[in-house]
């Protein structure tokens, strides 16, 4: 017996900030738009070709990451492919998203702060240490679930000897 399949993993940059919504029964939606490139070779030159894919984030996820997807920004999204139907003025229509199941930040905006790197990255989703979201193992998990069954904190670092040290992190970052 054969067994589907529908997983996508993309790395793009946003074309648009993030839009946050609530749906009639109180559940966030936020949805946003990558870019990802894809080069080719037209004659004897390479060229980009930008792909454009609409990415649906739920829940929790969505509320807390909603003011950082901002357009420009690298992210790192683990997903699977949903086709919404409807019909509209007697056609039928049909959409293809990507619902996100972990989403990562990968780095800055072009020009911003961090900008292409890889620094500050957190993990958002459905598994994994320190992930936010639906699940996840040890104690940096948020969401549902966990390894201890509830909610839980990112673990502090014990106390220097030393007293406080700055290590360069500004206090005020959410992961």
């Amino acid at each position: 017996m054969a067994v589907d399949l529908n997983h996508v993993i993309l790395i793009g940059r946003l074309t648009r900030d993030a839009e946050l919504k609530y749906t009639a029964n109180g559940q966030a939606v936020c949805k946003f738009s990558i870019a990802v490139n894809r080069r080719k070779k037209s004659g004897d030159q390479w060229v980009d070709e930008a792909n454009f894919f609409d990415i649906v984030l739920w829940g929790r996820q969505g509320e807390s990451l909603n003011q950082y997807l901002l357009k420009g920004k690298m992210v790192g999204v683990d997903g699977e492919l949903r086709q919404d139907r409807w019909e509209q003025d007697g056609q039928n229509r049909s959409k293809v998203e990507i619902v996100a199941n972990n989403l990562q930040l990968l780095g800055g905006s072009p020009g911003g702060p961090g900008g292409g790197s890889n620094a500050g990255g957190g993990s958002y989703g459905n598994s994994g240490s320190g992930s936010y979201g639906n699940g996840g193992s040890g104690g940096g998990s948020y969401g549902n679930g966990g390894s201890s069954g509830g909610q839980s904190r990112p673990r502090e670092a014990p106390p220097s000897a030393e007293g406080p040290s700055d290590d360069g992190f500004a206090d005020d970052i959410p992961f």
